[in-house]
């Protein structure tokens, strides 16, 4: 996939999940890109799928752009941004000149892949423990793969409003209330043993330089995600690791807790990792499984893209259970959380 028509593609996802400036964004970025630059040769060494499936180039141009806007360095491109609206060709001039003048920047900025930590996937993994919960009445010990700052390994801070009911503590860091379709999910009041996070850059939510990666990659014209992702920041965020993913997990999988359920969540995160990678450590997930014991059970949930390129689609929800090895197709969720298409329990 061509660096266009990959913008292209991410700008038809985004204007199907309501942010109509990035579609007009991402339009001039295919239509205008200064093909030739230092900033193109950065972009020309990635290979494979660079789409928003596989490398997301487009998302990380976008959010290298709106970190400009974010931090004050370009005040030309910041009166192009929301709330402001001063048209197409306003924006064009101010985007071309910022992708010339902070071309280093930009280079630097696209060596990391997104890492938005949003907050409303939470919903998915709330909903999606308490169905472990539901299994298995266990003290959770916490696993995640790609956790960026931890803000999402703190869900049970947060509170659910979904189908009717309520989840989460009476002082909910934020709540989250997406459109919920289906019936409620179980009502779970998880205890969380332990929890631990890796990333290979992982982000520490209290240093500015941090959070404003991560609130870079928000969109600019949905204000509410920033205000989710800046009170999940205030409140506290999960122990991150920096490392190779499937070697911390290895590690953490070696020492079982006797009377623990080790939960393993990941969302929007094995996109990124490479395809040796997520072989290896599919394999040692079930691996470990085959070798649980009721005393120390596992549990995989996960909240990935299997293939829809659309976005419209959203993401497959999917959790594994051990032992027993279960396989529980628990829904879809919109990438960001929007919307949950709840599927559990099966309906006859």
């Amino acid at each position: 996939m061509r660096l266009a028509e990959a913008l292209r593609d991410q700008a038809a996802s985004c204007g199907r999940m309501g942010s109509p400036f990035m579609v007009d964004l991402l339009t001039l970025l295919a239509r205008h890109w200064p093909e030739g630059s230092a900033l193109d040769a950065c972009c020309a060494r990635f290979k494979g799928d660079i789409g928003p499936a596989g490398h997301s180039l487009p998302l990380r141009l976008a959010g290298g752009l709106h970190a400009l806007v974010l931090s004050g360095r370009d005040p030309e491109l910041k009166a192009c941004y929301p709330p402001q609206a001063p048209g197409t060709e306003a924006l064009r001039t101010a985007l071309l000149a910022a992708l010339a003048r902070h071309e280093p920047f930009l280079i630097d900025w696209m060596t990391s892949p997104p890492q938005t930590n949003e907050v409303r996937r939470s919903a998915a993994l709330i909903a999606g423990a308490a169905v472990a919960l539901a299994h298995v009445d266990r003290p959770l010990e916490l696993s995640e793969l790609g956790a960026s700052g931890g803000l999402n390994l703190l869900w049970d801070h947060f509170a659910l409003e979904a189908g009717g009911t309520r989840i989460g503590p009476a002082d909910p860091a934020l709540t989250l209330r997406p459109e919920w379709r289906g019936p409620p999910p179980p009502a779970a009041r998880p205890r969380i043993a332990a929890r631990e996070g890796v990333d290979l850059n992982p982000l520490d939510p209290t240093d500015p330089a941090d959070l404003l990666r991560l609130t870079a990659y928000l969109w600019p014209d949905q204000p509410e995600r920033l205000a989710l992702t800046r009170a999940a920041a205030a409140r506290a965020s999960g122990p991150v690791t920096r490392g190779e993913a499937i070697d911390w997990l290895a590690a953490r999988l070696a020492q079982p807790r006797q009377g623990h359920l080790h939960l393993i969540q990941h969302t929007v995160a094995w996109q990124y990792f490479p395809e040796a990678a997520q072989a290896r450590g599919r394999a040692l997930i079930e691996a470990t499984g085959a070798r649980a014991t009721p005393e120390a059970p596992l549990a995989w949930l996960s909240m990935e893209s299997d293939g829809d390129r659309s976005g419209a689609l959203g993401a497959a929800l999917v959790l594994r259970l051990w032992p027993g090895d279960l396989h529980l197709a628990l829904g879809r969720a919109d990438f960001h959380g929007r919307w949950i298409d709840w599927r559990w329990p099966p309906q006859s």
